[in-house]
Parts: C-alpha cells; structure tokens; sequence
C-alpha cells in the first residue's frame, strides 16, 4: 500500500512503548489471533525481529493457560500475573472456538523461532479432541478442560464453534499440504461431510442455510458469524476429487448468496447479528445489530480470488457502500444498534480494520497481493507464510519426535 512512513512510525510504538506487563484479565483466544498473529504477521511481512519478539513475549504469558489436567487450555489468564481461568458463565467449561484457534499462530511461532514449545502446547489440544472426535465431526462448543471431554452444548458453525473447523483446514494449508498434516485435512473433511447434515433450504427462495444442533434437535438460526463457511468451503475444496470438489464449492456459492441476502433483506442493507428460517418467509433478522463484522465479506474475497467471478466484486461493493451510508461518521465508522432503523451505537471494532476492510481492499487488488499459494489468513485477516511442514522436521529446529502425533479414529470408534 506504500504506508512506509506510517509503518514506521508503528514499528517504533511497537519497540519502545508495547508493554505486556500488565495486571490484566486477557481472552487467551482474542489475545492470540489479534495480537500473536498480527505480530507474526508484520514479522513475515517486514522481516523485522522486533515483532517476532514482541510476540513471543505475549505468548509465554499466554503458555500457563494450557496448564490444565487434559491440556485443553483455561480461556482467560492474567498477563501479568498468570492464574489461568474460565469465565464463569461457561460453568468452568473451556470453549471450543476459544480452544482450537490458536493452532497457525504457535506452529508459525515455534517455526520463526526454533523453539517447540507453543506447537506442542497447541497441537496437543487436537490430539485431545481427536481421541473422542465423533463420526460426523461436530463437536459441541463446550469442553471439560478437566477430561478433555465434550460437554453437552450445542453444535453450530456460529459464535464459539466457528474458528475451531476453519483452523483445521488452514493449519494444512499452512503447511502447505504435506503429509505430516494430513490428519488436519483428515478430521476437516470428517467435519464438512458433518456439516452437510445441517444444510437445508428455505421456502419459498431456496436460500442455503446452515442448522444449529442441540442433541438430536435442529434448529433453523444461523449466525452471520457462520457466513466464514463459504470461503472456508472454497478454500478447501481444491484439495477434493473432481465431483466432491465441484459439490463443495457449488454449496460454498449458495450460502454465499444466502449470506449477502442478510444484507439485501434488511432497509440499511447491513446484516443482523443472526437469522431465522421459517416455512413459507424465507429468512427474518433475529438479533439485530451489527457491528461491523467481516465473515461475509471474508468469503466473498476467497471466492472472487478461486474462481474470478466479478459477481462477489459486485457484492462487496454494495456491502461496503451500505457501511459508508449507514456506518461512516467523521472520526471512522460504528456500528447499528438496530439494522431496520439504521440507529447508531458509538464503537469501531478493531476487527472492522485489521478484517472488514483488509478483506475488501483485497477483494479489488490482484491476486498477486498477499497470493494465497504463499499465505494463509489466520481468522482476523493477518497473513502468515505458508512453510512446509514434514515428519522429520518441526518447530524449526526441532526433533521430529517432539510432534505429538494424532491418531484418526475409524468411523466405528466415535465417541468414548
């Protein structure tokens, strides 16, 4: 983008004035894909050691976290002072999302740095899913970080399940499809042949929806969070044989449209937080505020650069003119207490830069900028280098022997 000199004066904060030492109560998952991630992030891209140290700081305050019985890490740890914990109204649970999404930022970091220890800590916690991941891979979006274990909750591609799925497709991709990540590829496409079980349409539109589960309960919501899945489902589904590849990326297309249609349905043109799918009305807002939120836009990006269709173009386009009609004021942006009367709330979500507009800047640069054959996103939009990863090679210098391995259940052996 040319911001040399704004970069540099970025740089210079981050040097002199980034100081993690602080008594602070910090989401390990916010905390890893924002700040580990950016800062890995700005290593990769500059190649300037100040941000790989920076984030190695942050990630040894974060490492207690995993310190529980099963290895399943506690959800929010004090900076300054460690004490590992869940929120209290999880009931002591670890969340799903919040557990599985910090496996591309420790793997990068271990790579740049030599040391092993972030992989371990965060590759361990998919050995422990793994052991009871069931045969249609949905998991819950609660576990017990005592046992390792699923708790009863519901299943959704939505708030606290999302991440967890994206992450096993993207640590393949990131390293670049070998085998020593193969297993990754393996439980995500176990998840996505699950998934198709919650797909159904509405009436009298036929807009493509993903379900939430409950038990053996359906039930017709889903979040805009969940509209990632169609560029997740393009971005894996080159890694398919012909048919299923086709099937893939046809159904990626059809919630992307569903997903847009969030927008279009409403008088602002911006989505609700979540919808509902009712016989007969096709989609209605539910929650209905927005703020600011990237997922929609984020598939859009992957399937313009996968298959060239300058409808998504189009589809961003408006998408971001109904931000600047309804969003824009004159210090940034904010986001709409209500999207059907276009009311104001007086907050710009950091992820409205670091992933809304990333996304959309790239949505109408070449596909030469940030080339998906050399970068993987993590889930707020920074791009880390695609290395490959091999069985006799990991963490950088590492011995092989250090990686725990994953066992992949057959499909008789489901849950424990």
């Amino acid at each position: 983008m040319g911001l040399h000199e704004q970069f540099q004066k970025a740089r210079e904060w981050v040097a002199n004035s980034l100081d993690f030492n602080k008594d602070y109560e910090a989401s390990v998952f916010e905390t890893t894909i924002r700040v580990v991630g950016g800062l890995l992030s700005a290593y990769d891209l500059s190649e300037d050691k100040v941000f790989l140290d920076k984030a190695r700081d942050i990630a040894d305050r974060l490492l207690p976290a995993w310190d529980s019985p099963s290895g399943i890490p506690y959800n929010i740890i004090n900076l300054a002072h460690g004490r590992p914990h869940n929120p209290s109204w999880t009931g002591g649970e670890s969340i799903l999302a919040d557990s599985g999404t910090e496996q591309v930022e420790f793997i990068a970091l271990s790579e740049r740095t030599g040391d092993p220890k972030y992989q371990q800590k965060a590759e361990n916690v998919i050995v422990q899913l793994n052991k009871t991941f069931p045969d249609d891979g949905l998991l819950p979006i609660y576990i017990d970080p005592e046992r390792g274990t699923s708790a009863y909750s519901v299943i959704t591609f939505g708030a606290m399940g999302d991440s967890f799925y994206e992450y096993l497709l993207k640590v393949w991709i990131q390293g670049n499809r070998t085998t020593a990540v193969k297993p990754y590829r393996d439980m995500w496409e176990k998840s996505m042949n699950g998934l198709l079980s919650l797909i159904r349409k509405t009436t009298p539109s036929s807009f493509t929806y993903i379900c939430e589960k409950n038990g053996r309960t359906l039930t017709n919501k889903m979040d805009e969070l969940a509209c990632f899945a169609p560029g997740m489902l393009a971005l894996g589904s080159s890694g398919y044989g012909p048919d299923d590849s086709k099937k893939f990326l046809s159904l990626a297309e059809e919630l992307a449209w569903t997903c847009y249609n969030f927008y279009q349905s409403t008088p602002t043109k911006l989505a609700g937080e979540n919808y509902f799918f009712r016989a007969g009305e096709d989609l209605s807002v539910g929650t209905s505020w927005n703020i600011l939120r990237p997922e929609t836009i984020e598939s859009l990006f992957y399937l313009w650069r996968l298959t060239g269709n300058k409808t998504y173009q189009e589809w961003g386009w408006n998408i971001f003119q109904a931000f600047e009609k309804n969003s824009r004021i004159e210090s940034g942006y904010v986001g709409l207490k209500d999207v059907n009367t276009g009311d104001k709330d007086n907050m710009m979500q950091s992820f409205f830069l670091a992933e809304t507009l990333k996304y959309l800047y790239l949505l109408f640069s070449p596909s030469s900028v940030i080339s998906l054959d050399e970068w993987v996103f993590n889930t707020e939009a920074h791009p880390l280098r695609i290395v490959a990863r091999h069985d006799e090679a990991n963490s950088g210098r590492a011995n092989g022997d250090d990686r725990p391995k994953i066992r992949l259940r057959g499909r008789k052996e489901g849950r424990d």
